[in-house]
Order: C-alpha cells, then sequence, then structure tokens
C-alpha cells in the first residue's frame, strides 16, 4: 500500500463532488450569488493551505467510512445542506467517476494527469496547492505510482454502483462493473501491439515477427503537461457533466452491494480509533465557514423530485454512522491543541463522564462537529 494515495484520492473525489454540486445548483435554478457562495466556500475549505500541509503528510489510507466523515463535513461547510439520501447519492457518484478514471488511465502517472484536469477546472481559487503536488508527485519513479494506482484500485474493489450516465453512455454494465476498452490509444512511450522483436546476446535486433493485434490501437504524439498549466492530452477528470443530461445511481438490482455495505456497517473496526485520531488532527485544518448573521441555508436535492429522494431514504443501507463510539479530548489538551480548539469553535456540549480512552473521546467529538 501506498503512503502518498490520500491527497490523490481526496483531490479527485472533492473535484468529482465540485462537478456534481455546480450541475445541481444550476438544475435547481439556486440563486446565483447563494451558488457562488456555496462552491467558493467549499473550494476555500478544501484547498485552505493548512489542510493541504496535514494532507500530503506520508500516511496510509483511511476506510471507505473515515473518508465519507471528511465529505460530509466538507459538503456542509457553508449555507448548503443534504439530507443522508442526497449525500449518498452525491458519494456514489464520486467515487464511481473517479473509479471509472483510475481504471481508464492507460498508465499509472496518468493518475496525477486526472488529478490535474481537476485541480484546472478550480485553479483560480487553489493558489498554492499545485505547487505541494508537483513537489510531491513530479519526482516520484512509476513503480510508485503503480503502487498508488492499486491503493486506489483496492480501496474502490467493492464499489459496483450504478450510474445512468455509464450505463447510457455503455461503459457500464447492468451489474455495476465498468466495460474496459481493447482499443484506442496506447499509453505514451509505447508501441503499438503487433510486432515482435528478438535480440542476441550483445543487444542486437536479429529478428522481427508480427502477429494479429485483437484491437485498433493508435499512438499518442504528445506526452499531457505536468506543469501547473499545460495541455492534460487525456480527459479523464473533465467536468462530464457540463452537457445537461440527468445523473442517477441505481441500488435496486445491486444486492451484493448492498450486502457488502451492511457488512461493512455492522463489522466493527479494530482500528477505528488510531484511524479517527489521524482523521482529526487532518480535519483540524478545515476552516469551517460559520453563518454570517441571519444568512438563510437552503436544502439541495441531488435527485429530480423530493419524492425520489424519499423513495431513495426508504430503501438505502443501515447508516454507517449511527453507532458512533463517544470520545472525549480534554484530558489531554495541550497535545490535542487543533481538537480543542475545533471543540471551542462549535460548541460542543459537555456529556457526563466515563471511563474511557483517547480514542473514545474523538470519535464523540467528530460526531457533534
Amino acid at each position: 500500500m501506498s503512503l502518498r494515495t490520500l491527497p490523490l484520492l481526496f483531490i479527485n473525489l472533492g473535484g468529482e463532488m465540485l462537478y456534481i454540486l455546480d450541475q445541481r445548483l444550476r438544475a435547481q435554478n439556486i440563486p446565483s450569488d447563494k451558488a457562488k457562495k456555496v462552491m467558493n466556500d467549499i473550494i476555500s475549505t478544501m484547498f485552505n493551505k493548512k489542510f493541504m500541509e496535514e494532507l500530503f503528510k506520508s500516511q496510509e489510507l483511511y476506510s471507505k467510512k473515515a473518508l465519507r466523515t471528511v465529505f460530509d463535513r466538507l459538503a456542509h461547510a457553508s449555507i448548503m445542506r443534504l439530507n443522508q439520501a442526497s449525500m449518498d447519492k452525491l458519494y456514489d457518484l464520486m467515487t464511481m467517476a473517479f473509479k471509472y478514471q483510475v481504471l481508464l488511465c492507460p498508465r499509472p502517472k496518468d493518475i496525477l494527469l486526472v488529478t490535474f484536469n481537476h485541480m484546472d477546472a478550480v485553479k483560480e481559487f487553489i493558489r498554492d496547492s499545485p505547487s505541494i503536488l508537483n513537489q510531491t508527485y513530479s519526482c516520484l519513479p512509476a513503480g510508485e505510482f503503480q503502487l498508488i494506482r492499486q491503493t486506489l484500485l483496492v480501496f474502490f474493489q467493492d464499489l459496483h454502483i450504478r450510474v445512468s450516465i455509464f450505463l447510457k453512455d455503455k461503459v457500464q454494465n447492468s451489474n455495476g462493473r465498468f466495460v474496459l476498452p481493447i482499443s484506442g490509444p496506447v499509453p505514451w512511450g509505447t508501441e503499438i501491439p503487433g510486432l515482435i522483436k528478438m535480440f542476441n546476446y550483445d543487444g542486437e535486433e536479429v529478428k522481427r515477427a508480427t502477429f494479429p493485434a485483437s484491437g485498433s490501437y493508435t499512438s499518442v504524439l504528445t506526452e499531457g503537461s505536468f506543469d501547473l498549466f499545460g495541455d492534460r492530452v487525456i480527459k479523464l477528470g473533465t467536468n462530464m457533466y457540463s452537457i445537461s443530461r440527468p445523473v442517477e445511481t441505481h441500488m435496486s438490482g445491486a444486492s451484493k452491494n448492498s450486502a457488502t455495505r451492511t457488512k461493512e456497517n455492522t463489522a466493527p473496526n479494530p482500528l477505528a480509533k488510531e484511524e479517527l485520531n489521524l482523521l482529526a488532527l487532518l480535519m483540524g485544518g478545515l476552516e469551517i465557514k460559520k453563518p454570517v448573521g441571519t444568512e438563510p441555508g437552503f436544502r439541495l436535492n441531488l435527485f429530480g423530485t423530493d419524492e425520489e429522494e424519499d423513495q431513495a431514504a426508504a430503501i438505502r443501507p443501515p447508516d454507517r454512522f449511527e453507532e458512533v463510539i463517544e470520545i472525549q479530548v480534554s484530558k489531554d489538551q495541550q497535545q490535542h491543541e487543533e481538537l480543542t480548539r475545533i471543540m471551542g469553535e462549535f460548541h460542543v456540549q459537555e456529556q457526563p463522564r466515563h471511563s474511557r480512552s483517547k480514542g473514545d473521546d474523538l470519535l464523540a467529538m467528530m460526531d457533534d462537529l
């Protein structure tokens, strides 16, 4: 498992979240000033310098549950609110879109180009973040990118949620699995399959043979730019919602996926306390915007109608966050300075204290944020 995967996962999922929210804000005719505020607040929270510094530290990838917690907080960093069914749909669309992009990357290093495509869409807001990305990943060897790709695929391997865009474009089967192309451009720096070269012990080519390739392939003439500004060549990671069309996720019929989710919900995670300690330190860098004055909020619906949202809520799997272990941080305020500051900002109410570990304290604090 690569210790450099988390920043790429967060930035790409965050980029997909911004694409989806932008499309839904326009579809629901949310006033432009409110829509702009929501996007600005979320983007400024995502790319906060202190948060980025914590994010880019070498660390193991979080579980699906912990990462979902981060995006729940992020989606509500402004005046917009989502109910649970819409948040589920938002996260499903985010994860399936990025999973598809990772699967289709011609070579592991192209994951970085996908990331740049997401960041290009919001580059006017992110200032120093692209330089952090370049410093961290530009000099990594191909083997490290392969490890990053494998770490991402392991993270996504149990997600088989059907998405209408993918189904209509026939790149996803009815069981939720993606259809990978066997034709098209080959990775940059590689040759079109169909030729076998044989060499002697001195490294001299002595013979050639050809074989029929099973697909139709083309060469890539230009490598995508890894600079802060440039032509990425690859289109994976760009906004697939720029064309107006409805996007639905389909949970019915995905019984295997529902069973997997239910199992994940009920199975205890022995590393939960340690993981959430690290997660809360990461979230300590998030600057959550407080409402100014009496500014009214609004609810965003990721479904076509309220009825569809209610139906999705009725059939959704058990909530992953229903059972929460309560934790407190006050036993060691100096060690958890950032966490104590967060507790003060969010006015966490004191609860009757029993004999519990520090890990328990942190989980409860995050649940109250």
